[in-house]
């Protein structure tokens, strides 16, 4: 499939990095971008790696996964279209913090540091969305925390549900469709739970009727029901 050679102000205007800027600004921006089509499982970054790109999904979803000292890997967070990833680096070590992989085939934007800055500088407002964006994601990790030290993993496994379904849901005739794959893994990671402990769970609901999977494509069947299990570990 053909990649347009520059992305459109309509798009990069409805992106969380470059809301509120002028459609001059908004072509400047695309101006300067490189796409980039990904083809599902490709990591796009390693963890380690000179982060020398501000990147953005465009079509898609990508997920973030970090390795501990023993190898062992736990997901950050899914990034889905409009939303921008990597950029942390830049503004840190110089380093990317985690493992950025293609959930499925997925079209990204990115730019050089240079490129970032100067456009930061020539338009204040996509600084002030950088800060909106990193303390909206502080504030996630905040509440996870707080759950794994408050509530009991059902009750995080809820909240998890919620939060990916808030993140990513789209309405089906079925339910609340999440629109990237998701493994069970994924959901234990996020949960801070084992991957047995977060399968028996998710099964449990799925046999009582509120969710269903179809190949690693999660439906919340029963929203409500799910959220009073959530509101319930929140005491």
């Amino acid at each position: 499939m053909a990649i347009a050679s520059q992305i459109s102000p309509e798009v990069l205007g409805a992106m969380e990095l470059f809301q509120g800027l002028p459609t001059s600004a908004l072509e400047a921006v695309a101006a300067v971008a490189r796409l980039r089509r990904v083809p599902k499982d490709l990591r796009i970054f390693a963890q380690g790696d000179g982060g020398e790109r501000a990147h953005a999904v465009i079509e898609g979803a990508v997920r973030i996964e970090q390795s501990g000292s023993d190898g062992a890997q736990v997901i950050i967070r899914f990034i889905r279209s409009g939303e921008m990833f990597g950029t942390v680096a830049l503004f840190t070590d110089g380093r990317y913090p985690a493992d950025a992989i293609a959930l499925a085939e997925t079209l990204e934007a990115s730019w050089s540091e240079a490129e970032l800055l100067d456009l930061i500088h020539k338009h204040p407002q996509i600084g002030i969305n950088v800060i909106r964006i990193i303390g909206k994601r502080l504030q996630e990790v905040q509440e996870r925390v707080r759950e794994l030290a408050t509530q009991d993993a059902e009750h995080r496994v809820a909240h998890t549900v919620l939060r990916l379904a808030g993140q990513a849901g789209h309405s089906t005739v079925d339910g609340t469709a999440i629109e990237f794959p998701l493994r069970r893994k994924d959901v234990a990671d996020i949960a801070g739970t084992t991957l047995h402990t977060a399968s028996r769970i998710l099964a449990g609901w799925e046999k009582a009727g509120l969710l269903a999977t179809n190949n690693q494509r999660l439906t919340i069947r029963c929203p409500s029901e799910i959220a009073r299990i959530a509101e319930d570990g929140a005491g």
